[in-house]
């Protein structure tokens, strides 16, 4: 695909039944603001200029469109497009009926193309790939510009752009533009003695198009700083975009009234551990905040070079195909998911429906779910807490039963897997998930046993709500009140798996005569296979099974199964 601006665009056309209409295409796009045309809001659009390339690596002929959101200065202003695995190539394949071709496939299922409703921009192993078929996105990467450089048809370029962005805006909002306004001296900047400009607290917004700061004449009418004569203000405020690009070094020293911000201190939290925010925010927000990073540093304000260590660029909210924004008027309001179910149920179903760096497709049979699973678990925190014993009740595991162990096993298992899943992983999905699967081994020891060790049931409700406090606090905050009591359940240390406990005493593995399943036998876990073949040969049912026949091998899978082959 070509930028409209691009120079082989009238080249191509020249002459082709598709000349006039590419022409007319290309200076309509051309009117359009660069922000418009990469707006996720913006429709894709394109035409087919008639002419075809062709593929390099396969021999195959590839058709030249010229597309709204390719722009002249990205790049080489042409790009290739992968409608399988980039979000916007997908929408405009889809619109225009072009061919899809799923190229990597991810770890965790497989891509099909008649069961995607959008594309894949994960990452994953290469296929269908000639003879990069088999490498991970990222190594293919390399391999594809390797064997390009190799061929003299390509060449390795790092591109940074930095866009021109509109510094004031005539409105309220936004840091105020330090500069005054003189008849005899020109524009002339605030003293640093009158920093910083404060704007005005009456202000009418109810005027229309004009400036609302424009309006009060106590803070526009001002005297000029060199002469002392009748002077104003500059009513336009600057964009958000000033303060966002340096916001993260006023939060080291957010008090401070007498500088921008405490260059020690900053020194000592700079840079940012970890950075979540929209894709959107890539091109501009993050090069600016680093471009403004970069300046400072220059000047000798801070130490650090970059504002950011790590990044994670969280995924979008699709409702009916389409991500969910009030143009589009496929907004769930969050008021009426909390009036009818709480705000806990809305937190627990986003953080549960997808990784953060994947789109979540809204689901209200999952906000319903979300809900049914917060009080399943409220029920069954209300069955043990009668039980409960005092925290410092000291657990000796060869005093529970064995479903009081398997529950303990279970707690820990979920403490560690709920522990890893929200240190470095940001695995919010499936950290909710051993929660649940904790909740259904409650349920599971309740229908097996009907009392509980008192600290036992102290150590597993403790837990399990200091488990639950990040995804539903307000939830996990009242259930800690009602069993435990003190202070507040946030303010509580974190859970310390115990890896005694995570270990498996016995282990379930299945009889099998003649490959068919005839019963299942609980057996210590590490037994070697003599000794499972003779527990198995042991036992009643398989003693029956096998009267008057002759036993021709046993096959033994140690912790997993014994087949006993008779004839």
């Amino acid at each position: 695909m070509l930028a409209p601006e691009h120079r082989l665009v009238e080249k191509l056309i020249a002459g082709t039944p598709t000349e006039q209409a590419v022409r007319q295409f290309v200076e309509r796009i051309r009117n359009m603001s660069e922000v418009s045309r990469t707006s996720t809001e913006t429709e894709k659009e394109g035409m087919f200029t008639g002419a075809y390339a062709v593929n390099p690596f396969t021999g195959a002929q590839v058709p030249i469109w010229v597309a709204n959101y390719v722009l002249v200065e990205y790049g080489t202003g042409a790009v290739m497009g992968v409608p399988a695995h980039d979000e916007r190539d997908w929408q405009f394949s889809t619109k225009y009926g072009l061919a899809k071709k799923v190229v990597i496939q991810p770890a965790d299922k497989q891509l099909q193309l008649d069961q995607m409703s959008g594309a894949y921009d994960g990452p994953g192993v290469m296929v269908d790939s000639g003879d990069f078929t088999g490498l991970t996105n990222e190594q293919g990467k390399l391999k594809i510009a390797e064997w390009l450089e190799a061929q003299k048809i390509g060449k390795r370029r790092v591109n940074y752009r930095l866009r021109d962005w509109l510094v004031s805006r005539q409105r309220y909002w936004g840091a105020p533009i330090p500069m005054i306004y003189c008849e005899q001296c020109g524009i002339v900047p605030v003293p640093h003695k009158d920093l910083p400009v404060k704007l005005p607290e009456n202000v009418d917004f109810t005027s229309g198009s004009v400036s609302p700061l424009a309006q009060v004449e106590e803070f526009v009418n001002c005297s000029c700083p060199k002469c002392g004569g009748k002077a104003r203000r500059e009513t336009d405020t600057m964009d958000t975009f000033i303060d966002s690009s340096w916001y993260y070094l006023r939060y080291t020293s957010p008090q401070s009234l007498t500088e921008a911000f405490d260059a020690a201190k900053a020194n000592y939290w700079m840079p940012v551990d970890q950075y979540i925010g929209g894709i959107e925010h890539a091109i501009l927000h993050l090069l600016y905040s680093r471009f403004f990073t970069k300046v400072l540093k220059d000047a000798g304000l801070v130490n650090v070079n970059e504002p950011f260590k790590n990044l994670l660029t969280q995924g979008m909210v699709i409702k009916d195909g389409a991500k969910m924004s009030k143009s589009k008027g496929n907004v769930v309001s969050p008021e009426e998911i909390v009036g009818k179910y709480g705000a806990d149920t809305a937190r627990l179903f986003i953080l549960f429906a997808a990784p953060p760096e994947r789109d979540l497709e809204w689901n209200d049979q999952g906000v319903e779910g979300a809900f049914r699973f917060l009080n399943r678990l409220w029920r069954i925190v209300d069955h043990f807490a009668p039980f409960m014993g005092d925290r410092t009740e000291t657990i000796n595991q060869d005093e529970l039963s064995k479903s009081e162990r398997e529950l303990r096993r279970a707690l820990h298992a979920s403490i560690k897997k709920v522990t890893e899943d929200l240190g470095d992983r940001f695995n919010f999905n499936t950290a909710i998930s051993a929660i649940m699967e904790l909740v259904n081994a409650m349920y599971a020891f309740k229908e097996q046993q009907q009392q509980i060790n008192a600290g036992l049931a102290h150590e597993v409700i403790s837990s399990l709500l200091r488990l639950l406090a990040p995804f539903a606090p307000h939830m996990a905050e009242e259930l800690w009140h009602e069993t435990i009591g003190d202070n507040s359940v946030h303010k509580q240390q974190w859970p310390i798996f115990d890896a005694e406990a995570i270990k498996v005493a016995e282990v379930e593995i299945v009889l099998q005569i003649n490959g068919k399943v005839r019963d299942k036998l609980l057996i210590p876990v590490g037994i070697d296979a003599a000794e499972l073949e003779k527990k198995a040969l042991e036992q009643d049912k398989v003693k029956a099974l096998i009267e008057d026949k002759q036993i021709v091998k046993v096959i033994c899978v140690p912790q997993k199964l014994v087949n006993i082959v008779v004839k």
